[in-house]
C-alpha cells in the first residue's frame, strides 16, 4: 500500500487558494481514477485508487494545514505503511509558479504542514512533491499570500502545474522517487 497525502485547509473558503494545491492534485488524481468515493477516516478524507495499475490511498487531512501530521500518522499506523511508500504534496511559495520539485527526504523547508508531518512521523525520509506558488507578491504578508486565491492571469499556469504534478505522482507510484525526480525535476 502506498499513501499519497495532499496538504491543504478544509472548507469552501480555502478552495482555489495557493495553500490548497496539494488537495487540488489529489482531486485530479481521484478524477483520473474514476472519482472513487471519499470516506471520512484518520481525521481526513480518503479514497482508494488505482493509477497506472498501482493501488494507493489518497489522503486529504482535514486537521488544518499546520496540524496535518496527526492525520498522516493515523493512516500510516493503521495500514503499517513504510516511510518510503509515503508521498506528501504541498505548496511552496519559494518556488516560482508552475515549478515542481520532488525530493526523497529533507526538512520541511518552511512549509508548516510538511514540517508537522515529518515531526509526527519522526522522520525526514519522506518523499515530497512541492508545487511552486511564488514568489510572494510585493507588499503581501506570506500568510495572506498563501491563503489567497490565484489571480485570473495565473489560472492557465496553475492548471498546467497541477496536471504535471499529477503526472509526477503517477510516476512515483509506478517507478519510485528516483525515476520521478529524474523525469520531473
Amino acid at each position: 500500500m502506498k499513501l499519497i497525502v495532499g496538504l491543504g485547509n478544509p472548507g469552501k473558503a480555502y478552495d482555489g487558494t495557493r495553500h490548497n494545491v496539494g488537495f487540488d492534485v489529489l482531486s485530479l488524481l481521484a478524477s483520473r481514477a474514476g472519482s472513487p468515493v471519499r470516506r471520512q477516516r484518520f481525521q481526513g478524507a480518503v479514497a482508494q485508487v488505482t493509477l497506472r495499475g498501482n493501488s494507493a490511498l489518497l489522503l486529504w487531512p482535514l486537521t488544518w494545514m499546520n496540524l496535518s501530521g496527526s492525520s498522516v500518522l493515523a493512516a500510516r499506523d493503521f495500514y503499517k505503511i513504510d516511510h518510503e511508500n509515503i508521498l506528501v504534496i504541498c505548496d511552496d511559495f519559494q518556488l516560482p509558479l508552475g515549478t515542481i520539485r520532488l525530493r526523497g527526504s529533507g526538512s520541511g523547508g518552511g512549509q508548516n504542514g510538511l514540517t508537522n508531518v515529518l515531526a509526527r512521523l519522526g522522520s525526514t525520509a519522506i518523499s515530497r512533491l512541492r508545487i511552486g506558488i511564488g514568489p510572494v507578491a510585493p507588499g503581501w504578508k506570506t500568510a495572506d499570500f498563501v491563503l489567497g486565491k490565484f489571480a485570473a492571469h495565473e489560472h492557465a499556469d496553475v492548471a498546467g502545474v497541477l496536471e504535471r504534478a499529477a503526472d509526477a505522482v503517477e510516476e512515483w507510484l509506478a517507478l519510485g522517487i528516483e525515476a520521478a525526480m529524474n523525469r520531473f525535476n
